[in-house]
């Protein structure tokens, strides 16, 4: 039996003699349900997701070059997680600003296990790779040529590559009192050298850099003629270090090491000092490329005092050093996936589905006009929507058209459907967020797009991040105007559609639609409080309005009456949420959560968190779609833009909207059951903060996912 931490025994006391359905009733807890004994700590539990991740690597059942890719995601995850949320904990020490989570860890503490784990987590990624997926791809004839076996043919020509290709266009640096250390881009390749002899100036620093330009391919296929079975590549870092000394003509080069910073990603504007924030913003991405280093990584064999070096340079210490056993910049592996025809490595291709009433060609004004329609991406296409915005901008019953637009794809035919209804001389206004991370640069240009062909855009509310995801027309129809919208868990990104999990929602309803009007006009306009009869909103009743739905649970409990809590989200994180659940769970509420990622929520906890379920799902398909249920609540299925996170609560413009057809909401449910039963590719989370492996030979059982893409789409 699980043990509740610190306590031997404990004993629960509820007093529901004040129980009111709808309100919150009195309880006398002998539990502190405040206690760090009871939270996780976030970035922990983060890397735990991501370590979920990199065991996909490792996953038989999922074909070769897919778990290569997952590995490389690990990787990607890993870039971010220190650009972001490492960055953020060393700001708090740099600044003496250390105060403990709900966990009841400070910062110090934290980045301490964060490293160790990390460095844990890394020998593994780097062990798959060598142990597992190189000697499996060599097998399906896809090889990565260490240069230690070049042949004299593959030699010459990675010589002429260099000459050719590399050497016109890398600039390497001697250090000296004339040439201090560079400022390195963040994630960037470098080699560190040792020199010897002295140079025409009688220069003999012994030091140098050789970055690579990022303009370079990290990964070059080797040319048929030279290699002419299977496909076979070297490394951009391989071909450098080969022919290093040519960089420094008569110098012996004596040590040649790469390595590679992760940099502080985390963009700050003043909203007091903020103007325009487009040019504000502009101005950060630059700083972006050279913010304080979170992370030094080195090839495995750099002796100790070039490594002290660079921690000395980048101002880091010993615990912050990562010792790597194969490339350092290894994410750029991704590109190999593109270099080869081998579609039996991968995943099979899919048609996603569509309804009858969104089919190529229909009227989806007619369609939504006639009945709300409900997708569920990417088993069921992204298309739809593209095409109803397409529609709109041609139609001449359209008057005006409103979204919002956090993260779409790099030629967006959103965008160029906005700017089409713009020039059609139809009202369009855009809510872009600008400061989307790591998209921030790409929405500045969308704006520009949209904002030359007539569009009015808008760049949110300082301060508060709009993550809402809202289409809006409005269109004449005989002598009155009707509003139509779609809802989604999802960003406007159609190549995200494929790979994210995201639900739909396409409707004509008066109430839900005059609804989305309101949002709108509070984030363009100026105004108080509005109050939706149906959305609930972030960041004004979002936590609110889940607190009551959790209190309606409770006091059905309470009266002896089903009672349950079916919710799925990215992350759970937010305390007071948390700790609502916790006294949902004791007053004998059911509660089953599907996290994907981060999760704070002990499950299982005697007295405290015995009815409460944790699982993640980790497969084929990102799981995005955040959806909230409560048996008794007025509505029974809510879908949202928003995590339960303090971020998406409190500091974010966030929808949270019902689910009104029945059949829609029933069919949601239907799906949300799949993911509770089935055990495939499913990770339950336990008591002491660990996850298990709900099934590990599941060759004869289809994941949810699978499941899923065989009910909906075409594979």
């Amino acid at each position: 039996m699980t043990q509740v931490p610190g306590n031997s025994s404990l004993e629960v006391v509820v007093d529901n003699s004040t129980a009111d359905a709808g309100h919150s009733f009195e309880e006398s807890v002998e539990l502190d349900l405040s206690s760090s004994d009871y939270y996780e700590n976030r970035e922990l539990s983060y890397l735990k997701f991501n370590w979920r991740v990199l065991e996909q690597a490792k996953n038989h059942r999922h074909p070769l070059l897919e778990r290569l890719i997952f590995l490389l995601i690990f990787s990607s995850n890993l870039d971010e997680f220190y650009e972001i949320r490492v960055s953020g904990l060393k700001k708090q020490l740099d600044f003496g600003r250390q105060r403990p989570g709900p966990d009841g860890k400070y910062p110090e503490q934290t980045l301490k296990e964060i490293n160790g784990q990390v460095r844990a987590a890394l020998a593994e990624q780097y062990r798959i790779l060598n142990d597992e997926l190189l000697p499996s791809l060599a097998n399906e004839s896809i090889h990565f040529v260490h240069r230690s076996t070049w042949s004299d043919e593959l030699e010459e020509w990675a010589k002429q590559y260099f000459f050719e290709e590399i050497l016109p266009v890398v600039s390497p640096l001697g250090l000296d009192p004339a040439h201090p250390f560079p400022r390195l881009v963040n994630k960037s390749l470098n080699f560190i050298l040792s020199l010897e002899g002295k140079d025409a100036f009688g220069r003999d620093s012994g030091l140098a850099i050789v970055p690579a330009p990022r303009s370079l391919p990290r990964l070059i296929k080797v040319p048929k003629e030279i290699l002419p079975q299977g496909d076979n590549f070297v490394f951009l870092s391989s071909i450098i270090h080969n022919y290093i000394e040519e960089f420094f003509p008569g110098m012996s080069v004596t040590e040649c090491h790469q390595f590679r910073v992760t940099r502080n990603s985390d963009l700050e504007m003043s909203n007091a000092e903020v103007e325009d924030v487009a040019s504000a913003l502009q101005g950060e991405l630059h700083s972006r490329r050279f913010g304080a280093a979170t992370k030094l990584e080195v090839g495995k064999e750099c002796p100790e005092e070039l490594t002290n070096f660079l921690l000395e340079r980048f101002n880091l210490v010993e615990d912050e050093l990562f010792r790597l056993d194969g490339p350092v910049n290894l994410q750029r592996l991704m590109a190999v996936t593109s270099m080869v025809e081998r579609p039996e490595l991968l995943f099979p291709k899919f048609s996603p589905g569509n309804p009858k009433a969104l089919e190529e060609g229909s009227d989806i004004f007619a369609a939504v006009h006639k009945d709300d329609q409900l997708l569920l991406h990417p088993y069921e296409s992204f298309t739809p929507i593209i095409d109803w915005v397409r529609q709109a901008a041609k139609d001449p019953q359209v008057l005006s058209i409103k979204q919002t637009l956090y993260r779409t794809n790099e030629s967006s035919e959103l965008v160029e459907a906005l700017t089409e209804a713009a020039r059609n001389g139809k009202e369009v206004t855009v809510v872009i967020e600008l400061r989307a991370r790591f998209d921030e640069e790409e929405n500045i240009n969308f704006a520009s797009i949209l904002q030359e062909a007539g569009a009015v855009v808008v760049y949110g509310v300082m301060g508060y991040k709009t993550h809402a995801k809202m289409l809006l027309f409005v269109r004449r129809e005989g002598n009155q105007l009707k509003r139509y919208a779609h809802l989604g868990t999802g960003n406007y990104h159609r190549k995200n559609s494929l790979l994210y999990t995201d639900y739909s929602l396409m409707t004509a309803d008066a109430e839900l639609c005059a609804d989305v009007h309101k949002v709108f006009q509070q984030i363009t306009g100026m105004g108080k409080k509005i109050h939706p009869k149906l959305l609930i909103h972030a960041p004004f009743n979002l936590r609110k309005s889940l607190v009551k739905l959790i209190d309606q649970e409770k006091a059905a409990a309470a009266e002896g009456k089903p009672a349950r809590i079916v919710a799925k989200m990215n992350a759970l994180t937010d305390p007071a949420i948390i700790k609502e659940l916790y006294s949902a769970s004791q007053a004998g509420v059911e509660i089953n959560l599907i996290v994907r990622g981060t999760c704070c929520l002990k499950p299982g906890i005697p007295g405290v968190s015995e009815n409460i379920r944790v699982i993640s799902v980790v497969g084929r398909f990102l799981e995005h779609s955040r959806v909230y249920h409560f048996l008794n609540g007025s509505h029974q299925i809510y879908c949202s833009s928003a995590d339960l996170m303090e971020r998406n609560l409190s500091n974010r413009i966030e929808v949270c909207f019902p689910i009104l057809k029945k059949k829609h909401a029933n069919r949601i449910m239907q799906e949300m059951e799949i993911y509770l039963d089935s055990p495939a590719q499913t990770w339950e989370l336990d008591a002491d903060g660990t996850y298990h492996e709900r099934v590990t030979d599941a060759n004869e059982l289809l994941d949810v996912q699978n499941q899923l893409l065989h009910q909906l789409a075409q594979i």
